[in-house]
């Protein structure tokens, strides 16, 4: 079995790249993906995810993935970015850096954190709301606010 980190961005991904209209029908694509899991473990990744159910035009239904990620405008200041989807601030504290979120969005956040700044950040640790980034040596701040930038930037719909 996958840990939950992994299982939960193979969720993302399959949520993002297929049409899934059922848990079952999302447990078999899991199963195909070597993530075998129950459906209560994958009914909790599911709320954690804040996944929700939407219709379509032919009256079927969608699971789809709530839409955190918005640009972060340049006029920002580099030690704010207030109100951007479930980003809510960016804060420093010497060489580190810390990211508060919307309840919930910690996880996937900072994940796409990790995938996504490989040359500017060294790691993250999310909690619910929180993320540390730690920044590999030598990565100034305002490095690390264009990696936000770009990283969030890039996943606008």
């Amino acid at each position: 079995m996958k840990n939950k980190r992994n299982r939960l961005q193979i969720i993302s991904e399959i949520l993002r790249s297929n049409v899934v209209g059922s848990q079952e029908e999302l447990l078999r694509l899991l199963i195909q993906r070597e993530c075998d899991v129950t459906q209560a473990t994958l009914s909790r990744d599911l709320k954690l995810l804040k996944v929700a159910k939407t219709p379509l035009s032919n009256g079927t239904y969608k699971y789809v993935l709530p839409s955190y990620n918005k640009p972060i405008s340049a006029q920002q200041s580099p030690n704010t970015l207030i109100s951007h989807g479930a980003v809510l601030s960016l804060e420093f504290s010497g060489h580190l850096a810390v990211v508060k979120t919307k309840p919930g969005y910690a996880s996937a956040i900072a994940w796409d954190i990790d995938n996504k700044a490989t040359d500017e950040v060294l790691g993250t640790i999310a909690g619910d709301d929180t993320i540390l980034v730690i920044p590999r040596e030598g990565v100034s701040r305002d490095e690390i606010y264009q990696m936000m930038h770009h990283t969030f930037a890039e996943k606008e719909n």
